[in-house]
This record gives C-alpha cells, sequence and structure tokens, in this order.
C-alpha cells in the first residue's frame, strides 16, 4: 500500500496476537465510529486464526487494512512498523482486546485539538463490570511509589499524600478532562508529530512498559498526556497471554528492569539500585505460583 498524502484524520493501529472474537468486536467498533477512522491490523503470527477469520468477514473493505507478520516480532516494533507506513495527523494505538464506544476517538481527538502540547490522550478505559481500570489512569513509577503499590499502601494516599503510589485512587479520578502522568497503553490517540520527535516506541521492549516508556519520553520532550474521562473504552485483559503466561509474566518484570535501568536507577544509590532490583524479582518469584495456577 502507498504512503497516504497527509491529512487530518485518524488511523487505528491494532496488533494482533490470538484474540479470538475480540479481534472482530475491535475492528467493528472501530468501523462503528463516529470519526473517520481507518484501521490497520498487524498480525504478530498468531495461531488461532483471528486475523485470518477478519479477512474472511471483511474481504478488501475500504478503510481495512490486515496484514500478516511471519514472526511475532513484539508489540512495539509491531507498532512502529504500522506507524512508519501511515502517515494521518493521529494514530489510535489500540490492543485487539478493546472496544470503543462510539464517540471515543472523537473525543479523544477534539482533547487533542483544544491542546496543541498534549501528544497523547486515553480515555476512562474499564473492565467488562465496567470497573475503571487501575492502569487507566496512573503517576510515572519511582522506587518509592513502587514499594507503596506493591504493599498496598498507595490506598492510604487519599488521606495522606506521603503514601500516593502508580495507581491513582477511585476518589481522585477526575470528571473533566485533565493532565496526567501516564493512561492506558490498551487505548491512546497519539499526535503524529510527537511520536515522530521522540523516536517512536522502544523496540527493546518485548511487551509491557513500552506505553509507559513512551509517557516518560513525551514529558521529557516537553509534551504531556491527557486522561479523558468522558471517553469510554471496554478492555478484557489477558486474552493475548492466555496461551503463554508464565513467558509474559517473565516479560513484564524484565521491562521494569528496563524502565528503571533507563531512566531512573542513574539518579539512586548502589544499594537502592539493588533493592530495586531486589523488588522486582521478588514480586516475579512470589506472583510465579499464581500465574501457573491462572493456566
Amino acid at each position: 500500500m502507498e504512503k497516504a498524502e497527509l491529512r487530518v484524520s485518524i488511523t487505528a493501529i491494532v496488533v494482533n496476537y490470538n484474540a479470538g472474537a475480540l479481534l472482530g468486536e475491535c475492528v467493528r467498533a472501530l468501523r462503528s465510529s463516529d470519526a473517520n477512522v481507518e484501521v490497520m491490523v498487524l498480525d504478530n503470527d498468531s495461531t488461532d486464526r483471528s486475523a485470518e477469520n477478519l479477512r474472511n468477514l471483511y474481504g478488501t473493505s475500504p478503510g481495512l487494512e490486515i496484514a500478516f507478520n511471519p514472526s511475532n516480532v513484539g508489540f512495539a516494533r509491531a507498532v512502529n512498523a504500522c506507524a512508519r507506513r501511515i502517515k494521518t495527523q493521529y494514530l489510535l494505538v489500540i490492543n485487539p482486546d478493546c472496544r470503543v464506544a462510539t464517540d471515543t476517538v472523537t473525543q479523544l481527538r477534539a482533547a487533542l485539538d483544544d491542546d496543541e502540547r498534549a501528544a497523547l490522550a486515553g480515555p476512562a478505559v474499564v473492565d467488562s463490570g465496567g470497573k475503571l481500570e487501575r492502569a487507566a489512569l496512573r503517576r510515572f513509577p519511582d522506587p518509592w511509589k513502587s514499594l507503596v503499590t506493591v504493599t498496598g499502601l498507595w490506598r492510604l494516599g487519599k488521606w495522606f499524600s506521603f503514601f500516593r503510589g502508580v495507581p491513582v485512587n477511585a476518589i481522585n479520578v477526575p470528571v473533566e478532562t485533565e493532565r496526567v502522568d501516564a493512561v492506558s497503553g490498551a487505548c491512546m490517540l497519539v499526535r503524529r508529530d510527537a511520536l515522530e520527535q521522540v523516536g517512536y516506541m522502544d523496540e527493546c521492549y518485548t511487551m509491557h512498559c513500552e506505553d509507559l516508556d513512551l509517557m516518560y519520553r513525551l514529558r521529557q520532550a516537553g509534551w504531556h498526556c491527557l486522561f479523558v474521562p468522558m471517553a469510554r473504552a471496554v478492555h478484557v485483559k489477558g486474552v493475548s497471554s492466555a496461551s503463554r503466561p508464565l513467558w509474559v509474566h517473565r516479560q513484564k518484570h524484565l521491562s521494569m528492569v528496563r524502565f528503571f535501568q533507563k531512566f531512573q536507577a542513574r539518579e539512586h544509590s548502589l544499594p537502592v539500585r539493588w533493592l530495586v532490583y531486589a523488588g522486582i524479582w521478588a514480586r516475579y518469584t512470589l506472583l510465579w505460583p499464581l500465574v501457573l495456577l491462572r493456566r
């Protein structure tokens, strides 16, 4: 496909891996959006034929492209490959197990149009029961915030700011569009100019934390992120990782290590650094049996 001319429109990038029927639901919701959304699906060598089924359903439908990787190259690399090919002003990076409301993309775009230094906007991402996911609105992690989050002390943050962790307490969730550290990577509308400026997503992350990394670098470059609570998206977590939960569990913790090493390790003494690494791998070890039981 030839590169399109730059225009004020939106392309949704859906990186698929074994999302099953949820991939079809994601694409149907995007195509039902009241915004002008083109959809690019890139399949990362799924084994469940979800992308093939989608192609059989839609064929060569205008505004939808389905491509296939011969191997699983990881989320960040797949997103970058799509982003470098398409030239729309905004890119909606969305998980295949995420479903947007009809006006969600319009709400996100309006928020970015109204704030020229906003690089990225995220909706209120809720689970199947309608509960706001913790990742939908969060602070950047650091050693202290991570400690109070892991121990559960972050819940005291609604009374004592000293205990504010990575999650934002439900009582503090804004009701209007607001600048925040980070939103959910499951659904985020990104300004192309900002993404190009910071060099796209870091492909050294296999999965997890690549969204936080992007938002952190955007902040360093003078941009900011927006949380748009009026926009809604439903996220069914864990579908793509269900076939290999232990591998995913390990990748998540390797990504935590990379994020800390890349942005924060040099700011702390050697003992603090070792405590952080020990904490990450202690968490990995403690949760490993629970992950195994959920298989």
